[in-house]
């Protein structure tokens, strides 16, 4: 790696740093206007991140390297670690007294969506401090769409792919219409974080949780405003339908959704891992609240309106809970474990292994067996009606066996800081896929991070990275080849 290639990613990791530091004023007149001291916490943050940002810019200025796929893994690992960094710092220096690691892991899991959290006593924080964590899962949502759509499938690490959109002029040409493209996801991503708002408060949410829960359901992130999530809003049905309806929207391929709101594609909503993922919501809902119906006898429409509302936060990685799951039953968490592996879409803001590449690793496992049967027959890999190139399948399988070695891995290392089985088992499995909580006694539905050591929130923090970065994307930078010149 090039001298100059590592100072340009530098750089503009240093002007990302400069609009965070930007963002922090938004919770700093928040506080300043409602009389609470900590605006002063982020307007020093915002001048302390502001200028050294400024400083590492103005000292690494100079010409931009060629693009290549090396310099392209380096700027996104960057931007995701400054992310990280510059969103710990208004944590460290609040008055919450959070270690350096608690500071660290509460940013990487606002920014990388996955919305486990080590702060208790939500509903008497200052607002500025419950806002930007609000902030920061929505800029990591966005950061997550763009990572996908523009970056990934050009790394060849198994991103959203563009043979998925039946547009061969975005296909063949993605770069001609990027400028547009970008300012068509932006918009509707602010469109509908602004519907789910208004929603939320006619439905009777106040106007502050309100703003706070759409920045964190359109992103499908799960930072919520109140120690009970939407347990605090269990007796109101409306709001719960409102949540999985938008956190359903969120967890669709957004391409998929400039497609169909711009240019009124209707067929686009026809892709395979739409229905897919709509299947196994719709499966995962109604089973346990039939299982929970007969169990506790309790309503069918409120224990379908929890079931649905709790499985789809699980598979779209939202995070979000209205009750502790984990007492309806042993066949309710053992279906919660396996939705805790799924994912939304790709292109989307969810985490987890996503439905295409369950689609395309289903077709593997069938072509394979159909040619124990017809050995010499030749057999195509196929997502819907279009084959699926020998690249995409190679990323494909990689990715999921990268996933289960570093799930042993960091289950194994989380262990030896002291941990039980099951809630160092669960808890890397919620930090790969960005789901949030798992399960035990701390980290399930009704507890939270902070009971961990310090060791294992850096573990579980690195885990989120890797996960929400799909896992390649990081591994390779620490191959020697990758340094090589």
């Amino acid at each position: 790696m090039q001298s100059f290639a590592f100072r340009a990613a530098i750089h503009i990791a240093a002007i990302f740093g400069i609009y965070l530091s930007l963002a922090m004023l938004i919770p700093a007149f928040v506080d300043l206007y409602q009389g609470n001291p900590d605006w002063r916490v982020f307007a020093l943050s915002a001048f302390f991140t502001g200028g050294l940002s400024l400083a590492v810019a103005l000292a690494t200025q100079g010409k931009p390297p060629p693009v290549s796929s090396r310099f392209g893994f380096l700027m996104v690992n960057l931007l995701w670690a400054t992310t990280a960094m510059v969103g710990a710092v208004p944590f460290l220096a609040s008055s919450l007294e959070m270690s350096l690691a608690d500071a660290v892991f509460e940013s990487v899991s606002a920014t990388t969506t996955t919305g486990s959290t080590v702060l208790s006593g939500l509903d008497f924080l200052p607002p500025g401090l419950l806002l930007w964590r609000s902030i920061l899962q929505w800029m990591g949502g966005l950061g997550v769409i763009a990572l996908g759509l523009f970056i990934l499938p050009f790394l060849n690490v198994g991103g959203v792919s563009y043979f998925k959109i039946e547009s061969t002029d975005i296909e063949d040409r993605p770069f001609e219409r990027l400028s547009t493209f970008t300012i068509s996801l932006i918009s509707i991503y602010s469109a509908l974080t602004l519907a789910c708002g208004i929603a939320y408060a006619a439905a009777g949410m106040s106007g502050f949780d309100a703003l706070n829960h759409a920045l964190t359901t359109i992103s499908t992130a799960g930072f919520s405003t109140h120690d009970a999530s939407f347990g605090y809003f269990a007796h109101n049905s409306a709001i719960l339908w409102i949540a999985i309806v938008f956190m359903f929207i969120g967890a669709l391929p957004f391409s998929i959704l400039i497609l169909f709101m711009v240019r009124g594609r209707l067929d686009a909503l026809r892709d395979p891992q739409v229905r897919v993922f709509a299947g196994y919501v719709v499966f995962f809902a109604v089973a346990t609240a039939i299982y929970t119906r007969i169990t506790t006898g309790a309503p069918f429409f409120e224990t379908l309106t929890h079931t649905t509302f709790n499985f789809m936060s699980l598979i779209t990685t939202t995070g979000y809970s209205t009750h502790d799951y984990t007492s309806w039953g042993p066949f309710v968490v053992a279906c919660a474990f396996v939705a805790t592996f799924l994912g939304g879409c790709s292109g989307s803001t969810c985490g987890g292994i996503k439905a295409y590449r369950f689609i395309i690793l289903f077709e593997l496992m069938a072509n394979g067996l159909r040619r124990l049967v017809y050995p010499s027959s030749v057999q195509t890999v196929r997502y819907g009606d279009r084959p699926v190139d020998d690249d995409m399948q190679r990323a494909v399988v990689l990715f999921i066996s990268s996933f289960f070695v570093l799930w042993a891995i960091a289950t194994v290392l989380l262990s030896a800081t002291g941990l039980d089985l099951i809630t160092a088992m669960t808890g890397a499995l919620t930090a790969l896929t960005n789901v949030g909580p798992g399960l035990g006694d701390y980290i399930g539905p009704a507890g939270n991070f902070a009971p961990l050591p310090d060791v294992a929130k850096w573990i579980l923090s690195l885990a989120m990275m890797l996960g929400r970065l799909e896992i390649l994307a990081v591994l390779v930078i620490f191959t020697p080849v990758f340094w090589a010149r």
